[in-house]
């Protein structure tokens, strides 16, 4: 698996077009995580296969989307040494109330992708 930096715009409307489909249950979740002490930092890793990052949330078939999404923390990416620096993180942790933080896993593409939510 190579880590491109570089999220292609073809990748970016695939992601964004799932994305919508879920926008509403993924920043419930996110508040709920937040609101319940679990963590600040809820991370959203997405993929079409199964991902052993994270607990499965929603599986694409479920919501009929391209993406599986699961649910996780800073806590997982910090202990599965995915985030070395945590501090770094944390200050580019964009606003959850505003962005999703989502975990892209793809075959040429493993990164941070941080989307907003749509405006209501």
């Amino acid at each position: 698996m190579q880590n491109d930096p570089e999220l292609s715009p073809k990748m970016m409307g695939a992601i964004s077009q799932d994305f919508l489909k879920v926008s509403d249950l993924l920043k419930e979740s996110s508040y709920q995580i937040r609101k319940r002490g679990f963590s600040d930092f809820p991370i959203f890793p997405i993929s079409k296969q199964e991902s052993p990052v994270g607990q499965v949330l929603y599986p694409k078939d479920a919501l009929d989307t391209d993406w599986n999404y699961n649910v996780t923390y800073l806590d997982e990416f910090i202990q599965r040494k995915i985030i070395e620096k945590e501090d770094d993180f944390k200050q580019t942790y964009k606003n959850p109330d505003e962005f999703c933080c989502l975990f892209v896993i793809d075959n040429d593409f493993t990164n941070f992708v941080y989307i907003p939510y749509p405006i209501d």
